[in-house]
């Protein structure tokens, strides 16, 4: 038995036998079988033949397989990639310094530039101008906390902010009393926006904001999911 075996590999390593993958097709005049064909005359020779008929199904199979395989392959590495891209987070807070330190209040609108990165991924803010351009079109959630301390009872209080798109006013955190020594305000919004849009954060003539390494103001925003 080994040496039909030994044989089949030699012949299909070697020879290049008459025969069609689908079999016996071989024929003579008035299309009757060629009695000279290997799998009438040896029938070992008719068992390699059907071994390599096996074989070659099989290199079929496999490499059908692995082509669809490298098809999906390449599918998951763009989605990947797209999902790579598409990673876009930012948080930011007023300062970082150990003592409580107020920004503001002036004689007119400014933008404020946070200082302390948590973290900025995708590089989306800037740390020089305190604004957020957005990488690509999509859905994104956007939040702002204002802090403000008035020094003592019964000073004016205003912690206020306005959350800017464009340089236009979308949402504003306000407390404005004298009642309180210091209060905070949050607002949480979900946006679409478009490659290119600015965000930033403005504050008010008359408002003013405090912080400490404690970072009780904070601009946050993140890509909820990519629409383009």
């Amino acid at each position: 038995m080994r040496a039909i075996v030994l044989l089949c590999l030699l012949e299909v390593a070697f020879a290049k036998p008459d025969f069609t993958w689908g079999g016996n097709t071989d024929t003579g005049e008035g299309g009757e079988p060629n009695k000279g064909h290997v799998c009438v005359t040896d029938q070992a020779t008719c068992g390699c033949c059907l071994m390599q008929q096996q074989i070659h199904r099989m290199k079929e199979f496999f490499n059908m397989s692995l082509g669809e395989l490298e098809k999906e392959l390449m599918k998951t590495k763009t989605v990947l990639n797209n999902v790579r891209a598409s990673r876009s987070a930012f948080s930011v807070a007023l300062t970082n310094d150990d003592s409580l330190k107020c920004f503001g209040p002036f004689r007119d609108d400014r933008l404020i530039v946070y200082k302390h990165v948590f973290i900025n991924l995708g590089g989306g803010y800037s740390v020089d101008t305190g604004v957020f351009t957005a990488p690509r079109s999509g859905v994104y959630s956007l939040a702002l906390t204002v802090y403000s301390d008035a020094g003592s009872p019964g000073n004016t209080l205003a912690a206020c902010a306005g959350l800017m798109v464009n340089s236009k006013l979308v949402a504003g955190p306000s407390e404005r009393n004298m009642q309180d020594q210091e209060d905070s305000a949050t607002i949480v919004v979900a946006l679409h926006l478009k490659a290119g849009d600015k965000v930033a954060v403005n504050l008010p003539i008359g408002c003013f904001l405090c912080d400490d390494k404690s970072h009780y103001n904070t601009f946050t925003g993140f890509l909820l999911y990519a629409t383009d």
